[in-house]
């Protein structure tokens, strides 16, 4: 009691002074902290102690590459409510030697067994959340191999080494993922083999918990003595496939052992002269150009950011990209997917003339054309950038826990749709629509930002508007990331779902009740939500001083450091 009174003035002193926007010296109101600068490497990570790791992998003379593989395998061992080798990666890289961006799509595909008869026969409409039938074949470590052959610098072991060992001694459980440790093991504890991989004594790891996982270490140490193969041809493969076929599932051997990642070229648009980079699906990552597009047609600055103008025209122009996402979004192996035309400025010139200024749509219609994540970013003193998003999807996956591996496999199969006839629908081998993407920001030619921000559906509104955070609204790299954020959510999906009453808009605290009453006048549904906002990291490069700045923000337990 006496802890908390003497908090309250200062409780009541930040609140009042936020509300000014003079809570900070150096005139960024929003930012909970300075960015961190430093000249040799930056990393930012959702956990500190996979940000260390990476840290000192850049001092050991390795790559940005080699940090990221590091901090990833680190991430999978202490953020498992977010990311593991059970799931899938997608990386943006800049290549400095070459002085260009490359992509790098390792997502997998659905088991090639499991056809929708089997859908059919067990009376299911829709793909179910969690269980034997979502899973598809995980394509982060593949991913790992693909960038660090071409990346690397320093052996697969030395970069595993630290996840083995912090795997072997333990680790203190951190505030955050605790919570959703709590929330994963009410969702998939009761399938076979979490409580023995992911439980301390029968009981959900706490805050401060000393937390080990020795089949997380074997796994690890397999993969680093004999490469990719150990995981998608060896003993994990065969492990992954008994259990499977246990579980009623079919993930098999061969599944794994035929899976390959796809290096990609990355797209862009350019919003006020900088162009903003995205992988082409089966992503989601060009929504997030649409919606720059259309945003491009208005004074968003002259707006201002607690301003109904700006969060009704940015709603507005979410709901125009997603109903294009729910349309076309797909694996392009299976369908033409038109992204040329989706993110041209023609098109959003259409499109933004569907906007009404007063009005809150409903339902909007896709253009007609003929013809619970991690993301970690980490840049190097060659001048080496990663934006590298990985994620086993809803927190820790399936549930699907094979024995003595230590990790679970992923639910991705969910985001198929079972209807005939979509470019979504599921098909057997065939790559799911994804949600996770990583970005990156250059300006004629050169790397200005690498970024991304993890989060489901949240994740391509909130690249739009940490794009918007600093060229509209000037704020620094910091900022950007803590500001209050708008999520709007009900739009039509690729799993089939359709909006037809407009959705919701969810304003985080800092946003006035004036804005949020005239929003409503203008037909917008609002509803508060919790922890739904994303989690953001980025590093900056300013060529001009020769820095690098970084930023992590108060959504997650995550840490910026350089040297």
């Amino acid at each position: 009691m006496i802890a908390s009174v003497r908090l309250l003035p200062l409780i009541l002193a930040f609140f009042s002074i936020s509300c000014l926007g003079y809570d900070r010296i150096t005139g960024h109101p929003f930012a909970s902290r300075s960015e961190v600068i430093a000249k040799n490497g930056m990393v930012a990570t959702s956990q500190p102690l996979a940000t260390q790791v990476a840290l000192d992998i850049l001092k050991q003379g390795g790559s940005a590459v080699d940090a990221a593989i590091a901090a990833n395998a680190m991430l999978g061992l202490v953020e498992p409510t977010g990311s593991g080798i059970g799931g899938d990666l997608f990386a943006i890289v800049w290549d400095a030697k070459e002085e260009k961006l490359v992509g790098l799509n390792a997502s997998g595909r659905s088991p090639r067994q499991l056809t929708k008869a089997v859908f059919a026969e067990r009376g299911l409409h829709q793909i179910p959340k969690f269980g034997p039938l979502p899973v598809s074949v995980p394509g982060a470590v593949d991913g790992w191999f693909a960038l660090h052959e071409k990346f690397g610098k320093l052996p697969m072991s030395a970069l595993l080494t630290p996840s083995i060992k912090y795997a072997r001694e333990g680790f203190p459980v951190s505030e955050v993922i605790a919570y959703y440790w709590q929330m994963n093991y009410e969702r998939i504890g009761h399938y076979d083999g979490f409580a023995e991989t992911f439980l301390i004594d029968g009981k959900v790891p706490q805050k401060g918990d000393v937390f080990k996982n020795p089949g997380l270490a074997v796994t690890y140490e397999k993969i680093a003595t004999g490469g990719r193969d150990a995981f998608y041809k060896g003993d994990i493969a065969r492990t992954i496939d008994a259990y499977m076929k246990s579980q009623g599932g079919f993930l098999s051997y061969q599944d794994l052992s035929s899976h390959t990642s796809e290096w990609v070229e990355p797209v862009s648009a350019n919003y006020r002269g900088y162009d903003i980079w995205e992988l082409p699906p089966n992503g989601q990552g060009i929504a997030a150009l649409q919606i720059l597009n259309v945003l491009e047609h208005y004074d968003i600055e002259g707006m201002g950011f607690d301003s109904a103008d700006y969060i009704h025209t940015f709603v507005e122009a979410k709901k125009l990209a997603f109903e294009d996402r729910a349309k076309f979004y797909a694996d392009p192996d299976f369908n033409e997917i038109p992204v040329d035309w989706l993110i041209s400025k023609e098109y959003a010139a259409k499109r933004q003339k569907l906007i009404d200024n007063e009005r809150a749509a409903n339902r909007v219609d896709a253009g007609i054309y003929e013809g619970d994540t991690i993301y970690l970013t980490v840049a190097d003193k060659e001048g080496n950038m990663v934006s590298l998003i990985q994620s086993n999807y809803r927190g820790m996956g399936s549930g699907m826990t094979p024995p003595g591996l230590g990790f679970i496999l992923q639910n991705r199969g969910e985001m198929f749709t079972l209807e005939e006839g979509h470019f979504n629908e599921y098909r057997p081998g065939k790559r799911p629509f994804h949600t996770i993407i990583p970005a990156f920001v250059t300006r004629n030619g050169k790397p200005v930002m690498s970024f991304g921000v993890m989060g489901g559906g949240t994740q391509p509104q909130m690249h739009a508007q940490i794009i918007v955070n600093i060229l509209d609204f000037g704020m620094n790299l910091q900022e950007a990331g803590d500001a209050p954020r708008i999520l709007h959510s009900g739009s039509s999906s690729p799993t089939g779902a359709l909006m037809i009453d407009g959705g919701y808009v969810s304003l985080e605290s800092g946003f006035s009740e004036a804005v949020q009453r005239e929003l409503m006048e203008r037909g917008h549904k609002l509803q508060r939500v919790v922890g739904a906002f994303g989690g953001y990291q980025a590093i900056a490069w300013d060529e001009q001083k020769g820095v690098y700045f970084g930023a992590s923000e108060t959504r997650k337990d995550g840490q910026a450091a350089g040297y």
